[in-house]
């Protein structure tokens, strides 16, 4: 009786599969996920990740997770980064005396930037994480790595290089302060008036201050970097 059952035991094991793969949509959900990384990322100028609408979710099945692992960075990197306008004006430097009167502003603007790397530091190893879990075919492999290069590992590293070049323009501001902290008898501040009785003194100043002008410059290139990367997004 055992054995006159087996074969039909196994047919009724293997129809679900049968049944599965007659309606597998993954072929088609994948094209249509490619198709949208290629046109609506890849091809596009500057940092685009548009939110996918409820009949893209539909469209793209499981691969919807995969968007979202491009879509959370994002979303972290955003907020990490939304105080930096803010920042940079709490640590504006439009005179030596700002630079004196206003040190403990350039002393938490340098740890809000420390802060700021700290936490895309953390949202980039969490992407990173992510992304090696996925199990993807190699067509569309080949088009979510540049999807994935574009709006995560190149916004993580601009900004990695961007924020110590603001720090180190911060930290300019802070020798400036703490040289005429150590030189207040020789230097004499009054609004923009700078007077300096010592011509060893005024010589190092200058030379503090041409460092900060230098690092200045560093960080208008960094400026525009940032807008390249985020032209049309």
């Amino acid at each position: 009786m055992k054995s006159l059952f087996r074969p039909f035991l196994l047919l009724v094991a293997a129809l679900p599969l049968v049944l599965a793969a007659c309606g597998d949509k993954e072929p088609e959900q994948r094209a249509a996920f490619t198709q949208y990384l290629q046109t609506r990322i890849v091809d596009k100028p500057g940092v685009r990740v548009p939110q996918l609408t409820d009949e893209e979710k539909k469209s793209f099945g499981d691969y919807t997770s995969h968007y979202a692992v491009i879509t959370d960075f994002n979303a972290g990197m955003d907020a990490a980064t939304k105080p930096l306008s803010g920042i940079i004006q709490k640590g504006a430097m439009r005179s030596l005396n700002d630079i004196v009167t206003r040190r403990d502003d350039l002393k938490t603007v340098q740890q809000s930037l420390a802060d700021m790397g700290v936490a895309l530091k953390e949202q980039k190893a969490k992407a990173d994480a992510a992304r090696a879990q996925l199990k993807q075919p190699a067509d569309l492999a080949a088009v979510y790595d540049k999807a994935y290069e574009k709006t995560v590992s190149l916004p993580a590293d601009t900004f990695r290089d961007v924020l110590p070049q603001l720090s180190a323009t911060f930290d300019s501001g802070l020798k400036i302060a703490d040289y005429v902290e150590a030189h207040k008898a020789q230097i004499e501040i009054s609004g923009a008036i700078v007077k300096v009785n010592d011509p060893a003194v005024q010589a190092e100043l200058n030379q503090l201050l041409q460092n900060l002008n230098e690092q200045a410059r560093n960080v208008q290139q960094a400026h525009t970097r940032m807008q390249a990367l985020m032209l049309g997004r």
